[in-house]
């Protein structure tokens, strides 16, 4: 039996601050009004522009690109394809008249430079006579080319396409990027959260606060993101990615904070007793779970890739936004309401909060309890299954060719791909400095390459005006996507051209594939890091929060079989093509990105019901003194809550897989896989039977760690001592 202190005081700051917003309340609210309504306003006047640019620096590819910018601007610009098909013969005159006027239409278009004319370039017609390409060259870089500059381009193709027998198609980097079509999976999402909470709360008014809160959390985030647009470069997806998060996390944090407020009105508890216990609870609780978010998000700079940081970035500052808004809207709000909070009950569901040890999910707690070593087994069998795919996990960059056949890219990628083979949708651009000299060894390079494995064919240098730079196009054989073409790019890198650099000549591979080959090898080798640091800071925290060094090990050893399951799901759909067909994608790898955005992502989330869970088996202990109580009323408690909570953000997830981007699809799927086996498989029965195998052994904690370490206190006031470590509170 655990040896009883006295009771510990609990935070002061925070008490003073939920008697605050209690007393206040209209005050706090109003407030919370005017900073909306003023970054709405400045969003309006001042909103900065999402970024399509794409860094990779140190790498060869960005070398090269550095250097066409400064020696030869107008091959640095951005591209795109038109591409034509004519069964009679693109140089039949009827199709060649009318081949011609849609390059006439596309070079008067608004950020046009020049369109090249497959008449005047060789290769660019296929050798049936059939299919010609055209490269459209923008004036300015990716970044420079806006949505409605690739829509124009998108116009004139369809005003142009079937006249005179001749089929048009626009595609590359510049229609791929900005073709993707908005989608309101928002409210989708917020739709699914009110039937949840309809469902979890029984009432119509305690369904609505965290509707609310989430509200607020959502539109601050987006204001504060398009505002700090205008001085960081965010990916052009970051709203939809913070949309994907705030809303999840920003009803989750406030349904935890009402939850507890409402198991304080319900066990006799005044308003104001019961905001402070909300605050100083579950408030404590969203701050501890939202700070290891945030830093899971923050650990993606260890990566070193602009806009993976940027993204992180966005990240963390939604879920420190959705932490804000959960302890002061939330409790002012609460205030407000009352005992109003249970108003406009819907029949057969209003449901009071707490330990009901006639509810099922004390039952379930119990029974697990009694037999807990099949549950332990199956569980992580489960979890273990789902994982296996991982074992065959490709990683890697897909193309156009797996976006929908509606879209302009991918109907342009199937033409390219038929007339002149699949690598001439992803050409490596071998740009070559010949400053101290080389010149004359161009033509051998265009042969030696030419001859190379893996290479269709090379374009004929093309020089600056100076004469120290020129650009050999290189169209391999293979898709993009495909790992024999990053094998190509790599066996010209390393093999190839290091013979031809003997004459004084500078060779560097650039363009998408090779970018995406510099990438994928640089996300690799960084993965580690970004692993070690979030598995070690969270361990940390964990372990100062919990005071339990086997709690803090279980803890990650069960997020990451929750983040292996969801990662065997998206390969066995994404790159297996198990059900792919059914949302729309073909199979293809998995974006080399996915795992490390995801691994910081889940890893977080996870965390979170990890802290609401255990941190009320640990309060629960704390007035009992045995663990098995412990685990089932902590179990009941906030068995509910989570359920609700993960069920509201599986649909959020869920919502984004109706849009068409290919890599949006991956996050919900692995991010709604995750979600539901973390707050089922894991929560529900694979931590329940594991406490109940170590039982005493939960607590262990060494007690030169324990002085190390800082106390933070999540619970309320202590009232035990834990085996192995100092008494709590403390002492």
């Amino acid at each position: 039996m655990a040896r009883r202190t006295s009771a510990a005081p609990s935070i002061p700051m925070l008490e003073r601050w939920a008697h605050i917003t209690h007393r206040r309340r209209g005050r706090v609210m109003l407030g919370w009004i005017i900073v909306v309504a003023a970054l709405v306003t400045a969003m309006s006047l001042w909103s900065g522009k999402f970024s399509t640019e794409f860094t990779l620096p140190g790498s060869e590819s960005q070398k090269a690109l550095d250097l066409l910018r400064d020696r030869f601007p107008a091959q640095a610009s951005a591209t795109a394809d038109l591409v034509f098909e004519a069964p009679a013969g693109v140089t039949s005159p009827d199709a060649r008249a009318q081949i011609e006027k849609t390059i006439a239409d596309v070079s008067a278009a608004p950020k046009v430079a020049g369109v090249e004319s497959p008449f005047d370039s060789p290769g660019y017609i296929s050798q049936d006579g059939t299919i010609a390409r055209t490269v459209i060259h923008f004036d300015g870089e990716l970044k420079d080319v806006k949505p409605a500059d690739a829509k124009k381009i998108m116009d004139i193709a369809d005003a142009n396409n079937g006249k005179s027998g001749v089929r048009v198609e626009t595609g590359g980097d510049a229609i791929v990027f900005n073709e993707m079509p908005e989608m309101g999976s928002e409210m989708i999402g917020m739709l699914a959260a009110v039937v949840i909470l309809l469902i979890a709360f029984g009432s119509v008014v305690a369904m609505g606060l965290p509707i609310v809160a989430a509200l607020f959390g959502l539109i601050s985030s987006f204001a504060v993101l398009t505002l700090l647009a205008n001085f960081f470069g965010f990916p052009d997806f970051s709203s939809q990615f913070a949309a994907m998060i705030g809303i999840g996390v920003g009803i989750d944090y406030s349904l935890l904070v009402v939850t507890r407020f409402r198991e304080g009105l319900h066990t006799g508890h005044t308003v104001e007793e019961s905001v402070v216990i909300a605050v100083t609870t579950a408030g404590k609780s969203v701050i501890f779970a939202g700070i290891v978010v945030a830093l899971a998000f923050l650990g993606l700079y260890v990566v070193g890739l602009p806009f993976v940081a940027m993204l992180g970035t966005a990240g963390a500052l939604v879920v420190l936004i959705a932490v804000i808004v959960a302890v002061t809207i939330t409790p002012a709000a609460l205030s407000l309401v009352g005992h109003r909070i249970d108003s406009l009950k819907l029949p057969l569901l209003h449901q009071s909060e707490g330990v009901d040890e006639n509810s099922m999910w004390y039952r379930l707690s119990r029974r697990i309890q009694r037999s807990p070593v099949p549950f332990a087994v199956i569980s992580a069998g489960i979890l273990l299954l789902m994982a296996l795919p991982v074992l065959k996990m490709d990683l890697g960059f897909t193309d156009a060719g797996n976006g929908r056949e509606s879209l302009h890219s991918r109907r342009a990628y199937d033409l390219l791909a038929k007339g002149f083979g699949p690598g001439f949708n992803g050409p490596i651009l071998a740009v070559v400095d010949l400053s101290n000299g080389g010149k004359d060894s161009l033509d051998k390079a265009v042969d030696v390459i030419s001859k190379s494995p893996g290479i269709a064919a090379v374009v004929p240098p093309i020089l600056n005006e100076a004469g120290d730079t020129a650009i050999l196009t290189v169209f391999p054989t293979t898709k993009p996507q495909a790992d024999e073409t990053t094998a190509t790019v790599k066996r010209l890198r390393n093999e190839v051209t290091p013979q031809l650099e003997k004459t004084g000549a500078r060779y560097y591979m650039t363009g998408s594939t090779a970018g995406n080959a510099d990438a994928s090898t640089q996300i690799q080798s960084r993965m580690p890091l970004l692993f070690a640091g979030v598995i070690g800071l969270s361990f940390l925290l964990l372990t100062a929060v919990f005071r339990s060094v086997v709690i803090a090990v279980k803890a990650a050893i069960m997020n990451l079989l929750s983040i292996g399951a969801a990662y065997g799901v998206v390969v066995a759909i994404f790159q297996f093509g198990w059900g792919g067909n059914l949302l729309g994608v073909d199979k293809g790898p998995v974006e080399v990105f996915l795992p490390m955005m995801m691994f910081a992502m889940l890893f977080g989330l996870s965390m979170d019901y990890e802290v609401f869970l255990i941190s009320r088996v640990r309060e629960e202990y704390l007035k009992s003194g045995n663990t098995a109580t412990a685990v089932a009323n902590g179990l009941t408690a906030t068995a509910r809550v989570i359920t609700a909570a993960a069920a509201i953000m599986v649909t959020v997830f869920l919502a984004f897989v109706l849009g068409p981007d290919r890599i949006i699809k991956e996050f919900g799927i692995g991010l709604a896989t995750a979600i539901f086996v973390d707050a089922t498989i894991v929560r529900v029965f694979l931590v329940p039977s594991t406490m109940e195998l170590l039982r005493e052994a939960n607590w262990w904690m060494p007690k030169w760690l324990d002085r190390l370490l800082p106390n933070i206190n999540v619970e309320g006031p202590e009232r035990v001592a834990l085996p192995g470590g100092s008494p709590s509170g403390g002492e």
